[in-house]
């Protein structure tokens, strides 16, 4: 390829970037500028190309400029949170990433790639400053967070109330709490009743995604910034001090980056934290729950979860059972979320009917309790002046389902696939009408004793 039509393809890559890129040559001369970066900066290119950096960057402090650090002093700045005035006056913010390009010992160029985070800056400075109502008085506080205690939570399921077991004993303790269950199985409701029935009710509760933000600026919502820590900064409190005394809880921890796992770790050994760019430790009382929607032994092995981090944290461990594991809860949910949606729709259902409920029941519900409160919210949204659920309103496709549960004949065999099958359609029969043998059986076109011997059989207790 000729030197003219690499150049060319070259523009064009950089054309279709989102990233801003600005390349020096060794005399301090840009010679790349494109159009991401102009559009951030509002610099045409022609005033910038083939001119001296420092003559059209007047205002900017070489020992500031990254690319004069890097062409003078061959000095790399990885993911550096930069804030400044573009051309126009309006405050900018990038994730920034400048390096020399060196040949023989000799700088030859340096190369800037900017990252626009405006937005996602001024949403994070948003969060922090609307969470420092959680400073205001209980009573008022009580007015604005949704909060859910044991006693909002449904389910009568063996396994289930084991779980709420061991969050009751939770709540009576500061330990700090690893959560660990399927996308939609309620953990962060479990999360808030520890902390709202619990020692530190009077606290602040606060919540963060680690999977929202990246790594710049989820370390500055944690543990705050300090004014001059880096350019742009300004003196703010991170979640922790906000929750200072409560609760924090950390929502796909594996999500956080591997290095601020490491920092976190440090915080939660020592008990205080450095604001970003700070130097004063500051005393904090927080207590961590932790969530994950993946066995945490396996997010180890995938290098998603530091095991020094997971072990200081797993002091109380809870496993929430899917949904397809508490079938009795089924019904008893799907009532709750009717009551509830009857009141956001203005719509008056009374009951499921028999169709609709076998419909329910049959379901593998991937999605777990939010995917059932959507499939009930979608008919009763759906739903004209009737007051009874039926079949055609429950919009999911029950179609071999049941066989996908969690069963494979290649390595159980084939009987033991079967005697599987078989005892969770008759559990599935049985929740669908309420332990009742009778309309079971009919229900299964079998015998009333014959049902009553495959109970004994599976070995299914009839609660």
């Amino acid at each position: 390829m000729k030197n003219k039509d690499y150049n060319k393809v070259m523009q064009n890559i950089l054309r279709l970037l989102d990233e801003g890129v600005h390349v020096l040559d060794k005399d301090g001369n840009s010679i790349i500028y494109n159009e991401a970066m102009s559009s951030l900066e509002k610099m045409e290119a022609k005033d910038v190309l083939k001119k001296p950096f420092a003559e059209v960057f007047k205002n900017l402090d070489a020992k500031d400029s990254t690319l004069l650090q890097a062409l003078h002093n061959k000095k790399s700045t990885i993911n550096k949170n930069q804030t400044y005035l573009n051309k126009d006056g309006k405050k900018i913010t990038t994730i920034n990433t400048t390096v020399p390009i060196i040949e023989n010992d000799e700088v030859v160029a340096a190369v800037e790639v900017a990252k626009n985070i405006t937005e996602i800056q001024e949403m994070s400075n948003t969060i922090l400053e609307l969470r420092k109502e959680i400073e205001q008085p209980y009573e008022i506080k009580e007015l604005k967070i949704k909060k859910y205690r044991f006693n909002n939570l449904v389910g009568k399921s063996s396994n289930f109330k084991a779980v709420i077991d061991i969050a009751k004993k939770a709540a009576k303790s500061s330990a700090s709490v690893f959560i660990y269950g399927e996308t939609g199985t309620g953990k962060e409701l479990i999360a808030q009743s520890i902390h709202f029935d619990g020692i530190r009710k009077n606290k602040p509760f606060l919540a963060q995604n680690c999977a929202a933000l990246p790594e710049t600026l989820l370390e500055g919502i944690l543990f705050g910034t300090a004014k001059g820590g880096f350019t742009g900064a300004v003196d703010r409190a991170g979640l922790f001090e906000q929750a200072n005394g409560g609760t924090l809880l950390l929502d796909e921890i594996n999500s956080m980056p591997y290095e601020l796992q490491g920092k976190l770790l440090r915080v939660l050994q020592e008990d205080y934290i450095r604001r970003v760019g700070g130097s004063r430790d500051i005393p904090i009382d927080v207590r961590i729950i932790a969530t994950v929607n993946e066995k945490a032994e396996n997010l180890i092995k995938q290098g998603k979860l530091r095991k020094d981090l997971y072990y200081r944290i797993n002091i109380i461990p809870i496993d929430v059972p899917p949904l397809r594991e508490r079938k009795e809860d089924i019904l008893l949910l799907a009532d709750k979320f009717i009551d509830k949606h009857n009141q956001r729709y203005n719509k008056n259902v009374w009951m499921l009917s028999d169709k609709a409920k076998e419909k329910l029941m049959g379901y593998n519900y991937p999605g777990n309790v939010r995917e059932l409160e959507n499939i009930i919210m979608a008919a009763i949204s759906m739903i004209d002046d009737e007051n009874v659920l039926t079949d055609k309103h429950i919009l999911i496709d029950n179609k071999n389902n049941l066989a996908k549960i969690e069963y494979d004949f290649t390595e159980i065999g084939v009987d033991k696939y079967l005697e599987n099958l078989e005892k969770e359609i008759i559990l599935n029969t049985l929740a669908t009408y309420q332990n009742n043998i009778t309309k079971s059986a009919e229900h299964l076109k079998i015998k009333r004793q014959t049902l009553q011997h495959k109970i004994k059989k599976h070995e299914i207790k009839l609660n």
